[in-house]
């Protein structure tokens, strides 16, 4: 039988910032463009119609990775890494929203002192590269992110598979799972309800308007801060 895990999302929910913002400041001091320079100025009419309610949140973020990874074509692996860690470093462990981390932990080494087996994973929809560096920090054993697209160790400045978000995340995360209990999972937003559903003990932290009125509905644990 597999070992049981616990599991929690990234953005939003341990760390305040905005991935994006961390990724676009990378690739102009390290790779700038044309393209990465007018990224966010073509897009905000996106933002306005997201930010309003017009265009759905989850597929306007989808949308957000899929389209910013084309400012990454060109970079190898090691480049690619770099970023991750420069994006953690700079962006997101300052961020971090210290209760989560600290429930996400106490959660992980409760079910590691029942199982020793138990694995502490995140699951993100950014970038792989963000996630492994996160993941490290954190202390997980495993991320599951969004892999770019390589050839030849390459990035062709796709996306390997779909964002990891919604139930895509859930897949992944049952995937990674192989039958073993999530036994505890943690997310901030109303996209996160498929990966809460999976666990016997469901955190919404710092839940958005919709995950808080759906967590209230099936009695999860809800977390400020």
């Amino acid at each position: 039988m597999s070992s049981p895990i616990v599991v929690s999302d990234m953005d939003g929910t341990l760390a305040t910032a905005e991935t994006w913002r961390g990724v676009l400041a990378w690739v102009n001091a390290n790779h700038p463009s044309a393209a990465a320079r007018r990224f966010v100025t073509i897009r905000l009419p996106l933002v306005v119609l997201a930010k309003g309610g017009v265009y759905d949140k989850e597929s306007f973020r989808s949308r957000w990775v899929r389209d910013q990874a084309t400012l990454l074509r060109g970079l190898g692996e090691e480049q690619l890494a770099a970023m991750g860690e420069w994006v953690v470093d700079h962006y997101l462990w300052p961020a971090r929203r210290l209760v989560a981390i600290d429930a996400v932990t106490v959660a992980a080494r409760v079910a590691r002192e029942t199982d020793p087996g138990s694995r502490l994973i995140l699951a993100t929809g950014t970038y792989q590269q963000i996630g492994d560096a996160f993941a490290r920090r954190l202390g997980a054993d495993a991320a599951l992110g969004t892999p770019l697209e390589l050839r030849d160790g390459i990035a062709t400045g796709a996306l390997a598979i779909p964002t990891q978000a919604g139930e895509q995340k859930a897949a992944a995360v049952r995937a990674h799972a192989a039958g073993g209990e999530v036994v505890a999972a943690f997310g901030d937003t109303a996209a996160d309800v498929p990966l809460l559903a999976l666990a016997r003990r469901a955190v919404a932290v710092a839940p958005d308007a919709a995950l808080r009125k759906e967590a209230v509905a099936r009695g999860w644990e809800i977390l400020e801060g």
